[in-house]
């Protein structure tokens, strides 16, 4: 019975019917068949926010759309989001669409936020992926599409957004995503219409009016007042020539035909059954308009699991276009959590949920986002965190619509939900039942936030403002993993991933906490690496008392520099921490056991590496493997505890005697988009502030990449619409002769030299120019400016 209910559902869906086979949960099933946790990523300014709008709109939840503009965005409802007009946290909304869930994440598009997006990408099983028609693929836009590569989400829809934009184009876009190599197979579903008048064409008008869905081979007509209207489109080649709501001389019918028969050849390509329906068609010019979406979506679903092909559907968020279409594609092509299903988590398996986000409300206090991964998570219980070894006492259970919660009973399996009354969680934490071990094999993989490339000092007001500030930062810290808070030299220094993201924790820290502080001068994170001297005379012994014995341990270390070609492990800070055995040793909160030997040694090895005896600067590229380690096991049990002390001073001892190494400084990528005429000033400025031009471009879309060298995919196999469907791209392409081109300047700069940019480009470009900057890492620096940063750090 259990079969034939399955099977009916869904023939083609093979996990689904297997897993529905093997487990009596019959309702936890189908119930979560129906879910899909995704998210909205893009670079900024795409309109992630206006789409979630949008979709709110279309789906009921609300009556009328806001405007990031007016700062009155359902998910940007922050203080500084509504202020600044851009999205600084992700916020979850569950969204009802016919018969599926939609699990909701409008996620930030700056490179300072990435971590927002990085918990996001842990917790969901598809994407939708934004682009700015105008723009084409952009730094971040490559940024967020690497952090869905790391945490394996496959299955993505890319959204060609904002076609009504002057200079918009349909065909670049495409273009784009070919040069950035951000997927070799890009599937075309659907075709604007600019207009329905095909005067206006000519004229080179932006718009967008209509859309073609090519796999139900339907046309959309919006109205002015924006309600829309569906035409089926005929079956016959000669009857597509017949005027109906497509004109028959409009310059979009002589591209449809084309435009489906390449979508079907094209996915036949990666299914057997369509190949051979496709085979049996008849040789006539109509026979690939009668094939019914019916058989084409299970093969398109089925191809974009596997990551085979990248959908791809256009529109207009602002006017809300092509909103109920990718709410549709969202629901018939990205996976359930049934469909993803790893690791024997399944619905009537013992609890288990990964905590992806902490938030701290004045009302509510500590508010823990949480996946269900596998068994339902009820009201009421007691659960254990098995990253801390901590037990937690859930109170309530809440959806969270933005900033609006409704209190549940239950979170089934695969839900994404809120749980109050967390004391110990953190980011990334693993919680289970109570009756499961606290074993490591019952962690999920963790959340690891990005490295910090800035810093700035906190001052107290005064002595009494100390300890507040302090709790204060630790609580932000606590929201947002990629904060790291240390004391140096008596001073508070916090380390964030860039200037606006310190602005963010400066009016957080007032707003949210009343902290009474000033900041300092900003400067960039410097990282050191190991020195080249002697440490051979270094003691692998420390001597420490405890409870009034004297107490000695021994910790042996391998310590080294990492090779050029060896790679750090990012969660150490680019650094090798590695046991006896050769096995990687956790971070001192991934130990599930805190008692036990390595557990201290790891604190203790971390605290070492987070300020260097010689510079106070974080190390890096250092590689240690714990060789032995030996404690007076005899003793009070906390005696293990002087392990954390001893390996901190051995490691430091080395440190020292090695001396000061390479210093190694944040990177970027910048492109600068200014007038022609301003082209000159703007690289003889990067050049003179120690960057690297990369490249010159004309300011569009899909003509530069940072991985030039490899070049773009290929574009055999992949349907390339043609230019004239965007008619505005095609007149500001050909009128290229004017003095406002603009032209794009790529260069590899390091971001001291930056901090100030926005004021320079505006005195450069006359007030014309923009910039954007992604992320590149730390680089070795020169002598000369080794001996610059000494001095700025009073080291020297």
């Amino acid at each position: 019975m259990l079969s034939r209910i399955c099977n009916r559902s869904n023939t083609a869906d093979v996990v689904r019917s297997f897993l529905c086979n093997r487990y009596s949960t019959t309702a936890a099933c189908d119930e979560a068949s129906k879910l899909r946790n995704i998210a909205f990523v893009a670079h900024i300014d795409s309109g992630k926010t206006t789409l979630t709008e949008s979709v709110l709109l279309k789906s009921s939840y609300l009556s009328s759309a806001g405007s990031v503009d007016t700062g009155s965005t359902t998910t940007d409802f922050l203080p500084a989001e509504r202020q600044r007009g851009i999205t600084i946290q992700s916020a979850s909304i569950p969204v009802k669409w016919r018969d599926w869930t939609f699990s909701l994440i409008d996620t930030p598009g700056h490179a300072d936020f990435g971590m927002e997006v990085e918990s996001a990408s842990r917790v969901i099983d598809g994407a939708v992926v934004l682009i700015d028609s105008v723009e084409g693929v952009e730094a971040q836009t490559k940024g967020v599409w690497r952090q869905l590569d790391r945490y394996g989400v496959r299955s993505r829809i890319m959204f060609l957004n904002k076609l009504d934009r002057a200079g918009a184009s349909f065909h670049s876009s495409v273009l784009s995503l070919l040069a950035h190599r951000l997927h070799p197979k890009p599937m075309i579903l659907t075709l604007p219409i600019a207009s329905f008048e095909t005067s206006d064409y000519a004229l080179g008008e932006p718009g967008i009016q209509g859309l073609v869905d090519l796999v139900h081979w339907q046309t959309y007509k919006w109205s002015a007042d924006g309600e829309v209207s569906c035409h089926p489109l005929p079956t016959d080649v000669e009857r597509l020539k017949v005027a109906g709501v497509i004109p028959g001389d409009h310059p979009v019918l002589p591209h449809l035909v084309q435009a489906r028969t390449s979508l079907l050849d094209n996915l036949s390509m990666h299914s057997e059954a369509l190949l051979e329906r496709l085979l049996d068609l008849p040789s006539t010019p109509s026979a690939y308009l009668t094939v019914p979406a019916a058989e084409i979506i299970p093969e398109l679903r089925a191809a974009t699991i596997q990551s085979d092909v990248l959908p791809v559907v256009c529109g207009s968020a602002f006017k809300h276009i092509g909103t109920e279409l990718l709410l549709n594609y969202v629901g018939a092509l990205l996976p359930s959590p049934i469909d993803v299903t790893s690791n024997g988590l399944v619905p009537n398996a013992p609890l288990q949920m990964l905590a992806w986000k902490v938030a701290w409300d004045r009302r509510k206090g500590w508010m823990t986002f949480v996946r269900v991964y596998s068994g339902t998570m009820k009201q009421q219980s007691t659960i254990l965190n098995v990253t801390r070894g901590q037990r937690e006492r859930v109170s309530k259970l809440l959806l969270l619509y933005a900033s609006q919660t409704e209190e549940v009973q239950t979170l089934p399996y695969g839900s994404v939900g809120v749980i109050l009354g967390c004391k110990y969680t953190r980011t990334g934490d693993t919680l289970t039942s109570t009756q499961q071990s606290g074993s490591q094999d019952n962690t999920l993989p963790n959340i690891i936030p990005p490295p910090p490339v800035m810093s700035i000092s906190v001052l107290p007001q005064s002595q009494s403002d100390v300890e507040p500030v302090q709790e204060a930062l630790e609580s932000l810290a606590r929201t947002d993993p990629s904060i790291r808070v240390e004391a140096n030299e008596g001073q508070i220094i916090v380390h964030g991933l860039g200037a606006l993201h310190l602005e963010i924790v400066e009016s957080r820290l007032r707003d949210e906490w009343a902290a009474k502080f000033e900041f300092g001068r900003q400067r960039v994170s410097y990282r050191e690496c190991l020195g080249t001297s002697s440490v051979d005379g270094v003691t692998d012994s420390w001597s420490t008392e405890l409870s009034g014995k004297s107490v000695s341990v021994s910790v042996q270390l391998a310590v080294r520099p990492l090779e050029d070609d060896e790679l750090g492990d990012p969660a150490w800070g680019g650094n090798v921490v590695l046991q006896s055995t050769g096995a990687p040793l956790g971070l001192p909160d991934s130990h599930t056991n805190k008692a036990s030997p390595l557990c201290h040694i790891s604190r203790g090895l971390f605290d070492a590496l987070s300020s260097s005896p010689n510079t106070t600067l974080a190390m890096s590229r250092v590689h240690i493997k714990v060789l032995k380690y030996s404690y007076p096991e005899n003793m009070s049990s906390s005696a293990v505890q002087a392990l954390a002390g001893g390996s901190s001073v051995i490691l430091r001892n080395i440190l020292k005697a090695a001396g000061i190494g390479r210093l190694m400084e944040p990177y970027i990528r910048v492109k600068v988009t200014v007038n022609e005429e301003h082209v000159g000033k703007v690289v003889k400025d990067l050049t003179e502030n120690g960057g690297e031009v990369l490249d010159l471009a004309a300011s569009s879309v899909g003509v530069v990449d940072g991985d030039q060298d490899i070049g773009p995919f290929t574009q055999d196999g992949v349907y390339i619409p043609p230019q004239e469907l965007s008619p505005s791209a095609s007149a500001f392409t050909a009128d290229t002769s004017s003095a406002s081109f603009r032209r794009s300047v790529h260069a590899f700069a390091p971001l001291n030299r930056l901090l100030d940019y926005s004021s320079r480009l505006r005195a450069l470009a006359g007030g014309q120019g923009v910039f954007e900057m992604e992320n590149a890492g730390f680089q070795a620096v020169s002598e000369s400016r080794k001996v610059e940063i000494l001095k700025e750090l009073g080291r020297a």
